[in-house]
């Protein structure tokens, strides 16, 4: 889901990025996935390689640079939310078999932070960095406070389609809700109540992940 903030420059800027997180892109793949100009999108891809956000590979093609790098780690080491979060949403997928995520809410929305994925081959993916609305969804009405009288929320084709999840509250210092831990997969795994399934388990691992922030 694109982000539109009304700041222009910005926008196409993050859409470039996201285009050659997908592949490596040459000006022409980069002018047709993004829908510029391919004036505009030399401009672009031209100040982002200045800061170090892309680079050229050894074909020539726009690929993600080494600036993120230093950057990833430092916003990994002020937030240590998902280092904490890793083991315990681990063994919620190997113990649910299918696949978990964790999302913080960013104003109006919620990002997907850390996703593990079930070795079962039909899945649902969900890319780390996903943003996706917080009115639609088990995760996104945990993070609004809405409708978790048994601890969990489960939603059945709510937002996607074929797709169930449960999900629980992660709690910070003061109580606080920092996080939303999910369970998902095909309604024909998960069932039409993936409550009753997984909603233990799913609140178990969110308490234990609490436990660990001070929550």
């Amino acid at each position: 889901m694109d982000i539109v903030t009304g700041v222009g420059v910005l926008d196409k800027a993050m859409t470039v990025l996201r285009s050659v997180a997908d592949e490596p892109q040459a000006l022409t793949q980069l002018q047709e996935s993004t829908g510029y100009p391919r004036a505009t999108v030399h401009r672009l891809a031209a100040a982002l390689e200045a800061h170090g956000v892309l680079r050229r590979d050894v074909e020539g093609r726009f690929e993600l640079g080494h600036g993120l790098v230093a950057l990833g780690n430092e916003s990994q080491a002020r937030f240590p939310l998902v280092d904490s979060a890793r083991p315990i949403l681990s063994e919620l997928r190997d113990h649910t078999g299918e696949s978990v995520q964790l999302f913080v809410q960013e104003g109006h929305q919620r990002r997907c932070v850390l996703s593990l994925e079930t070795p079962h081959g039909l899945r649902w993916i969900v890319p780390e960095g996903s943003v996706f609305p917080l009115d639609a969804g088990s995760a996104g009405r945990v993070l609004s406070a809405i409708g978790a009288s048994n601890g969990w929320v489960e939603s059945v084709g709510e937002r996607e389609a074929g797709v169930a999840s449960v999900s629980a509250a992660v709690h910070g210092p003061a109580d606080s809700v920092v996080a939303a831990l999910s369970v998902s997969g095909p309604i024909e795994r998960m069932s039409k109540q993936p409550g009753e399934r997984f909603g233990d388990a799913v609140n178990a691992a969110a308490a234990e992940l609490s436990r660990t922030l001070g929550g």
